[in-house]
């Protein structure tokens, strides 16, 4: 897997493992090892900007997930094909409130976060009950895979 971060967020984050995160979630979903996809980790200003552009939201958001090749999860005899997966723009200052509000540390909202876009970036969603329990179980499921193999 290609997985590019940058951190223009000014915050001290552990990029290493939020790249693993994506590596191990795109790995269970049997997405090709070619594909490619970015994280960016920026400042309430800028996810402010993206929220009111591309959602017409005021103020800034946790995490948007910017789909490029409408990659859809593979199975262990058909991958995902190659392609450009799309990008994950995170804000960790937004993710530092709601880890206290939900009492829970930084990073493990910063990872949450992480398995969230990934999978909007496979195409599920949270539009309505049953899409959300699918999303919302899967999400929970490699997220405590995740924690429990990079231990």
């Amino acid at each position: 897997m290609s997985v590019e971060l940058l951190n223009e967020s000014g915050w001290e984050v552990d990029e290493a493992k939020i790249v693993r995160c994506v590596e191990f979630c795109l790995a269970k979903l049997h997405v090709h090892p070619a594909a490619e996809t970015s994280v960016a980790l920026v400042d309430t200003e800028t996810m402010e900007r993206l929220h009111v552009q591309w959602l017409d939201l005021d103020g800034p958001t946790d995490v948007m997930s910017f789909p490029m090749d409408e990659l859809r999860p593979g199975t262990p005899e058909r991958p995902t094909p190659a392609g450009l997966l799309g990008d994950v723009v995170l804000c960790p200052e937004v993710a530092a409130e709601q880890a206290r509000e939900a009492g829970h540390d930084f990073m493990h909202e910063v990872l949450l976060l992480t398995v969230h876009s990934v999978l909007h970036l496979l195409g599920y969603d949270h539009a309505d009950e049953l899409e959300r329990t699918e999303m919302f179980t899967l999400q929970d499921d490699l997220l405590k895979e995740f924690v429990a193999a990079d231990a």
